[in-house]
């Protein structure tokens, strides 16, 4: 990680402070550069095996900014004090968003069935030997995709067949032959159908 300048001291602190509400940039980019170690020990403390700590001190950098642009030395508190907040707080933020994102898509969603008719779920086409986090998250993020695409380049038809054929939605996966029976058309439409849909996504993801 790289090496950050010392803070400032009490009467460095506010005299960049002064001249930052006389509208000196110089003096607002030096209170961020030398509160960068700040960011970096919060960051620390939120960082775990998913996360790079160069993304976490680069969103903890953003609250910082936040800070120094809406400090008021009449509230109380010292600058260092408040940072801390806001730096815990764009943290706090994105965690609360990424969770949101991820909580959506389980790896015991499933996916379809193999050839003796049993369910195969996402964890089941996950490699099974030491997958890789990044490659998970990934596949998460392209399954959100994935359902963001079906209502913009699929028709009401084709999204009921591929819905019913691999269980979106929370449906339980049925064959080819019994979505036949259900819409009333052959199974060999369905499989046009089916294979037109998967096309359509394939092209637009």
């Amino acid at each position: 990680m790289k090496t950050f300048l010392s803070p400032l001291n009490e009467v460095e602190e506010k005299e960049c402070l002064k001249k930052y509400k006389e509208g000196s940039q110089e003096a607002k980019k030096t209170l961020i550069e030398r509160n960068m170690r700040l960011v970096a020990h919060i960051s620390k403390k939120y960082q775990n095996a998913e996360e790079d700590m160069e993304d976490l001190i680069s969103i903890g950098t953003i609250g910082l900014i936040k800070a120094v642009s809406t400090f008021e030395e009449n509230h109380g508190s010292k600058l260092g004090t408040y940072a801390a907040r806001c730096i815990e707080n764009e943290l706090l933020m994105y965690f609360r968003a990424k969770k949101k994102t991820s909580r959506e898509i389980s790896l015991y969603e499933p996916i379809g069935t193999d050839k003796e008719g049993n369910q195969i779920q996402l964890v089941d086409v996950v490699e099974a030997e030491e997958t890789d986090v990044v490659e998970m998250l990934e596949i998460k993020r392209q399954i959100l995709r994935l359902y963001e695409l079906l209502p913009k380049v699929l028709d009401e038809r084709e999204k009921t067949v591929l819905s019913l054929r691999y269980g979106l939605n929370n449906h339980k996966p049925v064959t080819q032959r019994e979505i036949a029976n259900q819409m009333h058309i052959s199974r060999s439409y369905v499989s046009r159908i089916e294979k037109k849909a998967l096309e359509k996504l394939k092209n637009n993801f």
